[in-house]
């Protein structure tokens, strides 16, 4: 990991994103529609970055967006979808199937062992043997061997230090101790294993009420940190909100009619046509949307209307 001791993190979404240098290696936090760092990646894609490598378990509309706006040209995830819900992510697979981008195809835990070696300053972890697929296929720099005390087969994945860990948590104080509460995902292995990470959050805490609740990630680990509510949006980020259902539904409802639609239909609206989060926010239903999002956990009637209401993917 990187050490930054800096006791000032606070800074503007787009000073954050324009440190991360094109060509990088991105840890991406959050899990398939859950506490994705969504603003991060809108302005990534209005700061034009390009040719990055994803690497993490298994997402969706980030790691879909990503592609669709010419951001990533390698994408090291273990799944990239929207679940039974709404099926395989449409701009992943266009782009693939269009060579315009390499799949690492890979399994949750090799991704979490080769970050973990990152930590621990090792080149590379002894795994549990992978077989069955044809994930060694896809990847010769995995190597099987015999354990030399019981001779059980296990397979040795390298190290990956990722340049950055991009996540979003839910407090932190100036100086950049995180407050994330569970589940965590990979974010702490990844934020750890990363040379530099940029976390935004839903809110700043003095550093009086971060020593009382308790950071989870410390100053020293973190290069950057925005603040920026509903900055997981359309993900959730329980307990705060829950995931915005209706517009998943329209996003891959677009993706799904081709590039160009989406390129002009959702990439024009909700990426370029917008200066800042704010304004992101505000378009997609503002305070009235959001904070019906944000009553998620008022009953059981109130969760399951939000995840059953009416929308249609085709």
């Amino acid at each position: 990991m990187g050490i930054h001791s800096s006791r000032e993190k606070l800074c503007s979404l787009t000073e954050a994103v324009s440190r991360i240098e094109n060509g990088s290696i991105v840890a991406v936090g959050g899990n398939l529609s859950a506490r994705e760092p969504m603003a991060i990646i809108r302005e990534m894609i209005r700061q034009g970055k390009r040719d990055m490598h994803s690497i993490g378990g298994a997402h969706g509309v980030d790691i879909d967006l990503l592609c669709a706006g010419g951001v990533l040209k390698k994408v090291q995830n273990s799944y990239v979808g929207f679940e039974a819900d709404f099926g395989l992510a449409p701009n992943y697979r266009r782009m693939v199937q269009e060579k315009k981008v390499i799949p690492l195809d890979t399994d949750c835990v090799a991704v979490l062992v080769q970050l973990r070696a990152s930590v621990f300053g090792l080149p590379f972890m002894p795994m549990k043997l992978v077989s069955g697929t044809d994930i060694l296929k896809l990847h010769p720099e995995y190597v099987t061997m015999s354990c030399p005390y019981t001779g059980e087969k296990v397979t040795l994945v390298p190290a990956v230090r990722p340049d950055w860990a991009i996540i979003h948590a839910h407090k932190s104080d100036p100086r950049g101790n995180v407050k994330l509460y569970p589940p965590y995902f990979a974010d702490l292995l990844a934020v750890e294993a990363s040379k530099n990470s940029i976390i935004s959050v839903e809110e700043i805490v003095s550093e009086e009420e971060m020593n009382e609740i308790g950071a989870t990630i410390p100053y020293y680990e973190v290069t950057a940190v925005v603040e920026l509510p509903y900055g997981a949006h359309p993900t959730s980020c329980y307990p705060d909100y829950t995931y915005d259902r209706v517009h998943l539904s329209e996003y891959v409802s677009l993706g799904n009619r081709g590039e160009e639609v989406f390129k002009n239909e959702y990439l024009g609206k909700f990426v370029y046509g917008v200066k800042d989060h704010e304004e992101y926010l505000e378009l997609v239903g503002g305070e009235k949307r959001l904070g019906e999002l944000k009553k998620w956990n008022e009953s059981d009637e109130t969760w399951q209307r939000l995840l059953k209401e009416e929308v249609s993917a085709g």
